[in-house]
């Protein structure tokens, strides 16, 4: 029932529906951090940083993502399935991931009154590098067997375990 409500928001309205889907897991993601990994405690549980992830989901990432998954399923088409992917995942890794690092690293910093030049000069390398570690793996699988309209749903449900682990250091 509610995949199928979930398949026809997709169908009828796919960046709307994949932006209010990322806000969502953006924000539960840091939720998670919060609370799980920082042992916060709800007193102490920033509501204003959930509200920039949620923001930042779904008024930035979501709709980039979901363009830029369509942008390079219908332009790059090569030889053989696997020369496509692996194209896709270079892609991905050697244009959308490092400015979207940047886009993110900069905008949480200014939000926060920090200095997004600083920010980036800190924290942009070892991000770039946790996510070398991780995401080709992801975007082999979420590239070959994943259909198109699930592909950021995807990367959101894997990014909730890697916020825990690397993205708020």
């Amino acid at each position: 029932m509610v995949l199928r409500w979930y398949q026809a928001k997709l169908r009828s309205a796919p960046v709307l529906t994949q932006s209010v889907t990322t806000a969502i897991l953006f924000a539960a993601g840091d939720v998670l951090s919060q609370q799980a990994v920082e042992k916060a405690g709800w007193e102490r549980h920033s509501l204003a940083r959930t509200g920039r992830m949620a923001a930042y989901g779904g008024l930035i990432f979501g709709p980039a993502a979901t363009h830029w998954y369509r942008i390079l399923n219908s332009r790059i088409t090569l030889s053989s399935a696997p020369r496509s992917i692996a194209a896709r995942i270079a892609a991905d890794q050697f244009v959308f991931a490092p400015v979207n690092l940047a886009l993110f690293l900069s905008s949480m910093s200014y939000l926060e009154g920090g200095d997004p030049k600083e920010k980036l000069r800190r924290a942009w390398l070892p991000g770039y590098v946790n996510n070398c570690l991780l995401w080709p793996w992801v975007q082999a699988v979420n590239f070959s067997v994943v259909p198109l309209e699930h592909r950021v749903l995807v990367v959101n449900c894997v990014a909730l375990g890697e916020w825990e682990v690397s993205f708020f250091w």
